[in-house]
């Protein structure tokens, strides 16, 4: 599995896009397309839902050499061999936690940012990586502000772990996104709304790797 470090298309399996597609299948496409770390997001499903699906998605990443996060539930995470977990400001400093250390855990731990302090707080609490976002607006978030390329700017300037830029990021954008600054981003939408889910990452990377 490659570091964490050189991942640099992340994309979802998220209950909100699924368009009833089986979750094995659409894990597989999104393997084949080249993602490095695929995201289990599923706000509307309760815990022992996301359980089901992480352990019928966990080993299809696995032979793929693909790493699995699990948004908000780290007990999850750990139950089914999860590389990361992924956390908002609310549930891990409103939740009281200053430091991943805190959290006594092996499965690493990323964390949502929306500006300059946040990002330097999440980098100080020992996260893995960080989400710089969002870049957009985008219907994953439609309540939250876009916080422009300004953001992005800055962590390339500024942020020295592996961070994503996420939000409203989509082939039509992509491309004012790297030349901020990003060599790393998370799709959703643009690719889960796709009629060919595994040409459409294809094409995300390649736009990376260019």
């Amino acid at each position: 599995m490659k570091p964490l470090d050189e991942c640099v298309l992340y994309t979802f399996i998220d209950s909100a896009y699924l368009h009833g597609r089986d979750i094995g299948m659409l894990a597989r496409e999104l393997c084949d397309g080249g993602s490095d770390l695929i995201q289990l997001r599923a706000k509307d499903w309760p815990p022992e839902k996301v359980e089901e699906a992480a352990r019928i998605v966990a080993p299809i990443l696995r032979a793929n050499e693909v790493r699995l996060v699990i948004n908000d539930h780290l007990q999850i995470a750990e139950r089914v061999g999860a590389d990361l977990c992924h956390l908002g400001q609310e549930d891990f400093f409103d939740a009281g936690h200053q430091h991943i250390s805190q959290l006594k855990t092996a499965v690493g731990v990323g964390l949502s940012t929306h500006a300059p302090e946040q990002a330097g707080r999440a980098v100080r609490a020992g996260a893995d990586y960080v989400a710089i976002g969002p870049v957009y607006p985008t219907g994953t978030k439609p309540t939250a502000k876009p916080v422009t390329l300004e953001y992005v700017r800055w962590a390339a300037a500024n942020v020295r772990i592996p961070w994503f830029a996420i939000g409203g990021i989509n082939l039509n954008t992509i491309a004012d996104v790297v030349a901020a600054g990003a060599r790393r981003v998370c799709v959703v939408s643009a690719i889960l709304n796709s009629a060919d889910v595994k040409a459409a990452c294809a094409e995300f990377k390649n736009r990376l790797q260019r």
